[in-house]
């Protein structure tokens, strides 16, 4: 609890004891009159003035219609026609919810605010051989910081020096530490382990890993669910309409029928005080924010209750497969050559990747394991989704798919080995295959199992790796259908036939997927820690690469969407049900205080259900 509502319990309960003591007076004669009156105002005004006050400052501002107006009308109309202790009643017991509401907001937002504990306070830079703290606004990229032993890595770089293990928790939720050495690129956010580390940046603070999440949580409580909205907007006119009834409630039968007066005006406080929209008006966002924080608590950052309603909503899940599916690390498991020597093949090839940044390429590289002189390596140019083009050594180069080959007029029988093919062709001759193969994730089976079982319908891979390859995996996981053979074009045609069948969920690995991101129902980037693309891409951002936090957070959209669901069910039943008993003269204003304060208290209860995490 914060002070502000310590202070607030502090008060609830010194007004309850009050209100019990002059309660029992007042049973046995003792209190009587103006005292009693005077004694139970003092009550009155000691639990309930900052709600009058907030009243009156709305209505000055012309916002009248809300829950501190109904409660001061309802109220101040109870002291009117002498039901004091039913007045300090609705007061104290609105007071008391309101508390619990506070507490119960605070706690949600905190689940999502724990996310802001990742911002660091400084960077180490060395001067004069002494460690001076700045902030971390104020290092440029390409400066060298000093990182100590439990401090946290104020900006994204490279690490220059030292080993040391580094807690990744904060950001993905991931409990083991990451062993990280020269070389290794770190992220901010993180906090370095047992040994200190120097590190090189590679980006200022505004682009940082950590800026860039704390903007997402920040911002993710302005992209309002169709649930969310629907409550704003039935708050909205709710309020006057049920102000309306209550007036109407406490004149038309006086006068046109001659009841009497404190009977209806009675009715017309029980009818205000329950219809008080406060169980609906908090514990709908209460329960959105709850499913978002759940989330984040696993490394899962979701952008806005509308995308979380969406992922509750997936009937359909795309999978890309390098880096989501698959490990992304790959392995030359095959030369193949044809009149070349394996060894020549290979040089061939990597000298023909040496300016590719994507992983086959390095795997390429990695297993030729010398230096390359790219100084034979004249007139380059990748294709994109095809191969590369090249020049070596006086030679004409193609390496790439095999349809790339069959274009160019170069004959190549198809390869049979599993895994992505690469064909080399020199000066228009065929001259052998490379196969490079990377491995399942140990989880992504257990993951798509877990997917199907919270109702999705198809899980769909789309690849631009060759078919046998995609083949190969998805009969392995299982999948529903496969897409093989894809341009980046392709994958987005492929995604416009899947939504017009329904909900659906791309997941990819956020950096080459951003227009199947952008386009899909929900777009989910896995393994995306420091990557921006993902981050500014998708609406769902899985801070590794465990494919079981994603079906871990479809499972807490799901159950944040049934508690909504069943909130705004329950607290329209019973509000329905006792403002027709008060209209009717059968419910006491006691009552009337369940049918608002109750009923608020335990729906927020209920949304409070939403902050627990599954387990993986």
């Amino acid at each position: 609890m914060t002070r502000a509502q310590k202070r607030d319990l502090c008060r609830i309960l010194i007004v309850g004891a009050v209100f019990a003591a002059l309660l029992a007076l007042e049973h046995f004669g003792i209190l009587q009159g103006w005292v009693l009156f005077a004694l139970y105002l003092a009550a009155y005004l000691a639990v309930g003035y900052d709600v009058l006050l907030q009243a009156g400052r709305n209505i000055a501002h012309g916002q009248v219609f809300d829950e501190n107006f109904l409660m001061t009308v309802a109220s101040i109309a109870a002291f009117a026609i002498g039901q004091y202790e039913e007045a300090v009643a609705v007061m104290l017991f609105y007071q008391f919810g309101e508390l619990l509401q506070s507490v119960a907001v605070g706690r949600s937002r905190r689940s999502i605010s724990q996310m802001m504990e990742i911002v660091p306070e400084y960077a180490n830079l060395e001067s004069d051989g002494k460690l001076t703290k700045v902030d971390p606004d104020e290092v440029p990229v390409g400066s060298v910081i000093t990182v100590l032993p439990g401090e946290r890595i104020p900006l994204d770089g490279v690490v220059v020096e030292g080993e040391t293990l580094v807690d990744t928790a904060a950001l993905t939720g991931e409990s083991v530490p990451r062993s990280v050495s020269v070389g290794c690129e770190v992220i901010s956010g993180c906090i370095c382990g047992s040994e200190p580390i120097k590190v090189k940046t590679t980006k200022v603070y505004e682009d940082s890993t950590v800026s860039r999440i704390l903007e997402l949580v920040e911002n993710a409580g302005e992209k309002k669910a169709t649930a969310e909205r629907f409550i704003s907007r039935f708050a909205r006119y709710y309020t006057p309409a049920v102000t309306a009834a209550a007036v109407l409630l406490a004149v038309l039968p006086p006068l046109a029928f001659a009841q009497p007066w404190g009977e209806w005006i009675r009715r017309a406080c029980v009818f205000l005080v329950v219809s008080c929209p406060c169980a609906l008006v908090i514990s709908v966002p209460l329960g959105f924010f709850g499913g978002i924080g759940a989330s984040s608590k696993i490394g899962v950052l979701i952008k806005g209750g509308n995308y979380l309603e969406a992922l509750s909503k997936a009937e359909t899940v795309a999978f890309d497969k390098t880096g989501t599916l698959t490990q992304g690390v790959f392995t030359v498991t095959e030369i193949a050559p044809n009149g070349e020597t394996e060894a020549s093949l290979l040089e061939l090839a990597a000298l023909g990747e040496g300016y590719c940044n994507h992983p086959i390429a390095a795997s390429i590289r990695a297993a030729y394991g010398k230096a390359l002189d790219l100084t034979q390596v004249s007139d380059y140019e990748e294709i994109s989704g095809r191969g590369i083009r090249a020049s070596i050594g006086g030679a004409a180069v193609l390496l790439g798919n095999r349809s790339m080959l069959l274009e160019q007029g170069i004959d190549c029988p198809p390869s049979k080995s599993f895994g992505t093919v690469v064909y080399c062709a020199k000066d228009g001759r065929f001259v052998g295959t490379i196969t490079i193969s990377d491995r399942i994730k140990p989880e992504a089976k257990d993951a798509i199992r877990a997917i199907k079982a919270l109702g999705v319908s198809r899980c769909i891979m789309l690849t631009g790796d060759r078919s046998a390859a995609a083949e190969q995996v998805a009969a392995e996981l299982k999948l529903d259908a496969f897409h093989a053979d894809l341009l980046p074009g392709d994958k987005v045609a492929c995604v416009e036939r899947l939504l017009s069948e329904g909900t659906l969920l791309f997941v990819g690995d956020g950096m080459n997927d951003a227009p199947v991101l952008c386009r899909a129902d929900v777009g989910a980037a896995m393994g995306s820690m420091g990557s921006d693309a993902a981050i500014e891409a998708a609406d769902v951002v899985v801070m590794d690469s465990d494919l079981r936090k994603l079906a871990a957070s479809m499972q807490i959209a799901k159950k944040t969407m049934r508690i909504v669901r069943e909130n705004i069910v329950f607290a329209l039943a019973v509000k329905a049900i006792i403002l027709l008993l008060g209209a009717l003269g059968i419910a006491s204003m006691w009552l009337a205080v369940f049918g608002d304060v109750g009923v608020a208290m335990l729906a927020i209860l209920n949304s409070m259900r939403a902050l627990r995490v599954p387990r993986l």
